[in-house]
């Protein structure tokens, strides 16, 4: 844990200036505005699924019951019928932007810590920025990026939407790298 000790430093200041770069995305640029689309008669389908009174959690719009079912003749049919979606039920209440900010804050010390991990234990105290950066920012990359991408391969999210959040997780793996670039320790 000895990384820990050497590494805290850059680990918050990159996990600051995430937050603040996702802040600039999200809240000052029109990048996200368009990602979720609005229903036609979004009165009538709330009063639907309201009916249902759905727990929070993922739904699959049709589902089988067993992998038998899910190529049976009536299954294929409702896939051609539609709709066929999957649906992400929030808890009631207003969004607790809060917590989910907090959250994010959290993720993003986490993505540091393996990021810095890896580097202190691949270049050691006193690497050169550019080999720290180069490190730092391509595990930062990943832990950012690339799990959007399976949202788009298994769940049908658009891929221009999975686009956006490729590029923001390049810009918040250029905030990690530099961050850890800056304040690398000394040998």
């Amino acid at each position: 844990m000895e990384f820990l000790t050497q590494l805290w430093l850059p680990i918050l200041v990159a996990a600051a200036f995430v937050f603040v770069v996702s802040s600039i995305l999200h809240m000052a640029t029109p990048l996200h505005k368009d990602e979720c689309r609005k229903v036609a008669d979004e009165d009538a389908l709330r009063a639907v699924l309201g009916k249902q009174a759905l727990a929070p959690g993922d739904y699959m719009i049709p589902r089988p019951d067993n992998m038998k079912d899910f190529c049976s003749p009536a299954m294929m049919e409702k896939y051609r019928q539609g709709p066929v979606a999957v649906l992400t039920v929030l808890p009631l209440g207003p969004p607790r932007m809060g917590r989910s900010l907090l959250q994010w804050f959290v993720f993003s010390i986490v993505v540091g810590m393996f990021a810095g991990y890896l580097a202190w234990f691949t270049l050691g105290a006193g690497a050169a920025y550019l080999a720290v950066f180069r490190v730092t920012g391509t595990v930062a990359f990943a832990g950012y990026a690339f799990s959007t991408v399976c949202e788009s391969i298994w769940r049908g999210r658009l891929w221009g939407t999975t686009v956006k959040y490729l590029f923001g997780g390049l810009l918040y793996a250029l905030a990690t790298g530099g961050s850890f670039g800056w304040l690398w320790p000394e040998a």
